[in-house]
């Protein structure tokens, strides 16, 4: 029995094993990616020094709003990032990637309002002056609510309805200040008697009053 187990055994085939040659060729692949992996951390660390001593040198110089880097890839820009965040500063990037995709960074206090990254973004340049104008060309072009159209029309109809028309014109109209009388006009006054003639007519009552 054990003997047609091993004739089995030693009648079956071995995986074909690796020559040195090709042995040696993958181990020196495996170092070479390992040294490239090392070398790009060591340049995005270089590079990270790099870009924390000029954002330094940003956020001493108070005569700068901004500061605005070249062109980098996505990593680079992420560490840019990730340096104005600690940094305490704004980071926003423009452009279009693989192209001119770039970072600028701005001090808080001037960070720019969404209608200025908007224009950055599309490539524009920043005019608040035109976007004020335009903006108070389109409030004064809004037409009135329908509320207060509803309002001005139910005050014509009611007036209009109790004392026709003119009448209601007539009301509206503003009157005239008479400094003599106060705010309301001679002309409006019921009374129609001079001072002296009030007068005259009040002696004359208290006069009646005491024959009686």
């Amino acid at each position: 029995m054990e003997d047609l187990l091993g004739s089995i055994l030693n009648k079956m085939t071995k995986p074909p094993s690796l020559d040195e040659q090709q042995r040696k060729a993958t181990r020196k692949q495996a170092e070479n990616l390992i040294e490239r992996q090392n070398e790009e951390r060591a340049l995005l660390r270089n590079f990270q020094t790099k870009m924390q001593s000029k954002i330094s040198d940003f956020i001493l110089d108070n005569a700068l709003e901004k500061i605005t880097l070249p062109p980098m890839n996505r990593i680079q820009r992420s560490i840019i990032h990730e340096i104005a965040e600690t940094a305490g500063l704004s980071a926003f990037s423009f452009g279009e990637e693989d192209v001119d995709r770039h970072v600028v960074v701005y001090k808080k206090e001037f960070t720019p309002c969404q209608e200025e990254l908007s224009a950055y973004r599309r490539g524009l340049e920043w005019k608040p002056k035109l976007v004020e104008e335009e903006s108070t060309q389109e409030v004064n072009q809004l037409p009135p609510s329908k509320s207060e159209s509803a309002a001005v029309a139910h005050y014509s109809t009611k007036y209009d309805r109790l004392f026709g028309n003119e009448q209601v014109k007539e009301a509206t109209k503003v009157t005239q200040v008479n400094r003599k009388y106060g705010f309301v006009s001679s002309e409006n006054k019921k009374d129609q008697r001079s001072i002296e003639q009030t007068l005259d007519d009040i002696r004359a009552k208290k006069r009646q009053k005491k024959t009686l």
